[in-house]
Parts: C-alpha cells; sequence; structure tokens
C-alpha cells in the first residue's frame, strides 16, 4: 500500500516547487508551462517536471485532466480516498472546479459491476459553461 505525504513540508524541493506552481494557478497547467514557470529555480528538462507530477499525483495532491492534457492542485485535502471525483471545466474561461459525490460514486460502481468490471477509481470531467460565464 502507497504511503500518502499529506503536507508539501514532506515533499522533495522539485514536487514542492511544482506543487507551488500549481497552488497559485487559477486555472490547470500543462507540465511545459509548469517547466516554463521554474526555469529560474533550476528546471532543465521536462522529466524534472514530470516525475515531480508522477509523485504527486501518487500521493493525491495533484490531478491530471486527461481532456486537457493539463495538472491542477487538488483543492479538497484527503480527496484520494474518494472513489469518484468530478472536475467541471468551464470552455469559456478555462475555471476548473473539483467535486466529489457519492451517489455519483455509487451509481458508477454499479454499472461497472452490471458489466462486470471491478471499478477501483473514478475521474469523471465535464465541459460546459460556469455560471460566471453563462451570466456574462
Amino acid at each position: 500500500m502507497n504511503e500518502h505525504v499529506h503536507t508539501t513540508s514532506e515533499l522533495t524541493k522539485n514536487q514542492a516547487l511544482v506543487m507551488g506552481a500549481l497552488s497559485q494557478s487559477d486555472s490547470p497547467l500543462s507540465a511545459y508551462t509548469i517547466l516554463d514557470h521554474l526555469r529560474d529555480d533550476g528546471f532543465r528538462a521536462p522529466l524534472q517536471v514530470y516525475r515531480a507530477l508522477d509523485k504527486l499525483v501518487e500521493f493525491g495532491l495533484v490531478h491530471r485532466l486527461e481532456s486537457l492534457n493539463a495538472f491542477v492542485a487538488c483543492r479538497h485535502p484527503g480527496c484520494d480516498a474518494h472513489q469518484a471525483i468530478a472536475f467541471m471545466i468551464c470552455e469559456t474561461c478555462g475555471q476548473v472546479n473539483e467535486i466529489s459525490d457519492t451517489s455519483l460514486a455509487e451509481r458508477l460502481k454499479q454499472l461497472a459491476s452490471k458489466a462486470g468490471f471491478a471499478l477501483k477509481k473514478s475521474t469523471v470531467e465535464l465541459r460546459g459553461i460556469c455560471s460566471n460565464c453563462q451570466a456574462a
């Protein structure tokens, strides 16, 4: 079983820098954008960023948004314990909101079970327009 790191004080220097870049961003960042932000901190190769991101995802501190090929800092501490996580992605402003819903998790588990699939964890990405952009 993986040991989860829950505080930034337990991260390596590179992991802490990547986590800081994601935490300060209002929108998802690609690995190359993170690399550009951290060049002055000694980052020279994408592999440095990807290694740090892999560990941060493993620790549950960062999520990868497949449809955007980008990463976001987790806004819900301890969400790695949830079986289903959903992200609402605004196609107008790029804002991402993280949500977790027990009934969604149960329904997905039921659908998977009905198909003979043992679901461990799921990530749902909802794309649309946020309330702020709808009002504008």
